[in-house]
């Protein structure tokens, strides 16, 4: 599973501290293609829309696989 994660890591794909609604999913997809947040859950309801279901698999499946952001050095010590 840490393979996983570290791939995805090098990749640019992580779910951020900030910016999450649920899971950071959407969120961290955004940020690796470059694109505002809200942007990728627009995508994201509008093809639930189209496909019906099939984002309510992958979803739970990016949020599994994508590592979460590691902490700064700063947040762990105002924390």
């Amino acid at each position: 599973m840490n393979a996983v994660h570290d791939s995805m890591a090098r990749q640019g794909l992580s779910r951020p501290r900030d910016g999450r609604i649920l899971g950071g999913v959407c969120a961290g997809l955004a940020r690796r293609f470059g694109l505002d947040p809200w942007i990728a859950r627009l995508i994201f309801a509008v093809t639930l829309l189209a496909i019906p279901g099939s984002q309510l698999l992958i979803y739970p499946v990016l949020w599994f696989l994508m590592p979460a952001e590691e902490r700064t050095f700063a947040a762990q010590h105002l924390s």
